[in-house]
C-alpha cells in the first residue's frame, strides 16, 4: 500500500521581551538557577499578573508578517495541569480566542518548487520552568527561572507531507521571527523548539490516521530525523497489524528513534476555563496600525529585490537572505565593493560563509567585515590583484592582518599586469621546455595547461591570468 504522511508543526518562539509576560522578573539567559522569579512567577498567594504590553505587540508584529487575522478581542485562559516545574498548577495560555489566527506562509522547496502553508493560530503563554536531573544523584532540581517566560505558540495547519516540508517550514519561520527581532530564535537556548504532529494514511484516503505528538525539537537536523523516524515506525506498525495510538512521544537522537512518554491529552482534560486575574486583550486599529509601521522589509520581499535589483539567481538571493544579518552584510559588502553584486555575492556565499561555518561563527562575529571584504573585492575589480591571489588575502585578513591594502603591501601579491613582463616570463618558460613545446604545435592542445601552470608559477602567481592566456595562445602557435 502506497502511504501518504500528514504533519502539522506546533512552534514555540521565546519573545525578546527584557521581562516576562506577566511579571517584572527578567527574562535573561544564564542566570544562577531561581534568581529570576519573582513571587508571581512563584504563584504566592495574593499576587496578580500584568499583561506585558510589548509581548501583545510582538505578536501582533508576527500576525502581519503572515498576513493572520489580528484579533481584536482575544483572551487568556488557564491551562490546568500538574507538574513540578509548574508552580501554580496552570499555565496562562489563550485557547478559544487567539491573538493571531489564518495566516500563511509560503516555503522554498527543491527544483525551485514552493509551497503555501497555513496557519491555524498564534498564541500568548507562559513558559514553565525546568526540571534538574543531571546533578542530583536520583532525585530531581526545579528552575523556575524560565516561568512566565512569554512564548508566542504558532501551530500550523496540517499541510506537510515530507519531514523535508516540515524543516523548510521551521527555517522559515525562524528566520521570519529573527527578521521581525521579536526573538532571538537561539535554539541551544531553548528559544525556538517545535511538537510535531504525525500521522500517515492510505494515498487518496479523506480522513486522517490516528497522530502521535514528538515533543520539544530543538534543532532542524533532529526534527527531519525524528519526523522520518516517526513514518517509518507507524507505517510499519500498520502494516504488521498494529494500531497507532495517540500519545505524546520524546526522540531520543542518540538512539535515532522515539518511544512513547505519555498518552496524549485532550484539550477537555486541561479544563481551560478564562483566567479570572486577567481582563481580555483589547486591540485597537490604531495600535495595529503603529505595529505595521514597524515592520521590517519581510525575507520574500528582500529575495525578490535581491534577484531583480542585483541580478543574483533565485537560489543566491535565497542563500543571502536566510538571516537579516547576512543580507545586511551582503548590501554593505556590495556598496563598498562599487557596485559588484556578482563578485560581492559569490564571495560571501562562498569563502566567507565556509570561514564563518568551519569555525562556527555567526556572520556578526566574522573577523573580515562587509567594508574589508568589499574593498578587498575592488582590488579584484581593478585587477590589482587576481582571483587566486585574492583567497590569500582573505585569509589574511581572517587573521587579523588588516584590510585589503595593507595585505597586498606587506605580502607583495600586487598582481603583475605589464605585457612586456608577461611575455618576458612565458618567453623563458618556452626556452626551458623545449620537448612540451614542440609537442604541443604538433597538436597536444591539453599541454596548454602545463605553460599556463609554469608561468604562473614563476610569478608567484601574480601575472594577470586572462593577459596570460591572450600572450600564451600567440606565443605558442608561433
Amino acid at each position: 500500500m502506497e502511504w501518504e504522511t500528514v504533519i502539522g508543526l506546533e512552534i514555540h518562539v521565546q519573545l525578546a521581551t527584557q521581562s516576562k509576560i506577566f511579571s517584572g522578573a527578567a527574562t535573561a539567559y544564564g542566570a544562577p538557577p531561581n534568581t529570576q522569579a519573582c513571587a508571581v512567577d512563584l504563584a504566592f498567594p495574593g499576587v496578580l499578573p500584568v499583561l506585558n504590553e510589548a509581548a501583545v505587540r510582538m505578536a501582533v508584529k508576527f500576525g502581519l508578517a503572515v498576513n493572520a487575522n489580528v484579533a481584536r478581542r482575544s483572551v487568556f485562559a488557564r491551562k490546568n495541569y500538574f507538574y513540578p516545574d509548574l508552580p501554580k498548577g496552570y499555565q496562562i495560555s489563550q485557547y478559544e480566542l487567539p491573538v493571531v489566527e489564518h495566516g500563511t506562509l509560503e516555503v522554498q522547496l527543491g527544483d525551485n518548487q514552493s509551497k503555501t502553508i497555513g496557519i491555524t493560530r498564534a498564541h500568548l503563554e507562559e513558559d514553565a520552568g525546568k526540571s534538574l536531573h543531571e546533578d542530583f544523584h536520583g532525585l530531581t532540581g526545579i528552575d523556575l527561572n524560565r516561568a512566565g517566560t512569554p512564548l508566542l505558540e504558532i501551530v500550523s495547519e496540517p499541510d506537510m507531507r515530507s519531514a523535508a516540508e516540515a524543516t523548510a517550514y521551521m527555517k522559515k519561520i525562524h528566520t521570519l521571527v529573527r527578521y521581525l527581532e521579536i526573538s532571538d530564535g537561539n535554539m541551544q537556548e531553548g528559544s525556538f523548539r517545535c511538537d510535531a504532529n504525525v500521522s500517515v494514511r492510505p494515498r487518496g484516503q479523506a480522513t486522517f490516521g490516528t497522530r502521535a505528538e514528538i515533543k520539544n525539537l530543538n534543532s532542524f537536523r533532529y526534527i527531519e530525523r525524528a519526523i522520518n523516524h516517526e513514518i517509518e515506525r507507524q507505517i510499519a506498525l500498520i502494516e504488521g497489524g498494529g494500531t497507532v495510538i495517540q500519545e505524546t512521544r520524546l526522540y531520543d537522537s542518540a538512539a535515532d528513534e522515539t518511544r512513547p512518554m505519555r498518552s496524549k491529552e485532550q484539550a477537555n482534560d486541561y479544563r481551560y476555563f478564562p483566567d479570572p486575574d486577567l481582563l481580555p486583550v483589547e486591540i485597537s486599529e490604531d495600535f495595529i496600525e503603529q505595529v505595521r509601521q514597524t515592520l521590517p522589509e519581510l525575507p520574500d520581499e528582500k529575495r525578490g529585490r535581491f534577484v531583480y535589483e542585483y541580478g543574483l539567481t533565485p537560489y543566491e538571493a535565497g542563500v543571502l537572505t536566510a538571516s537579516r544579518e547576512l543580507a545586511d552584510f551582503f548590501e554593505a559588502t556590495e556598496k563598498t565593493s562599487g557596485g559588484d553584486a556578482k563578485l560581492s555575492a559569490n564571495w560571501v556565499t562562498g569563502e566567507l560563509l565556509g570561514a564563518l561555518n568551519k569555525y562556527g561563527l555567526d556572520v556578526t562575529q566574522s573577523p573580515v567585515t562587509a567594508a574589508m571584504l568589499g574593498g578587498m573585492i575592488r582590488r579584484i575589480a581593478d585587477n590589482t590583484i587576481s582571483g587566486k591571489l585574492a583567497k590569500q588575502v582573505f585569509e589574511a585578513m581572517w587573521n587579523g592582518e588588516g584590510d585589503a591594502d595593507a595585505v597586498i603591501a606587506a605580502k607583495g601579491l600586487t598582481q603583475v599586469t605589464d605585457t612586456a613582463a608577461i611575455e618576458q616570463v612565458i618567453d623563458d618558460v618556452m626556452q626551458q621546455n623545449p620537448e612540451q613545446l614542440a609537442a604541443y604545435r604538433a597538436g597536444k592542445d591539453k599541454l596548454f595547461g602545463f605553460f599556463v601552470g609554469q608561468v604562473m608559477k614563476a610569478t608567484q602567481g601574480k601575472a594577470n591570468p586572462g593577459q596570460v592566456n591572450d600572450i600564451l595562445k600567440k606565443k605558442l602557435s608561433g
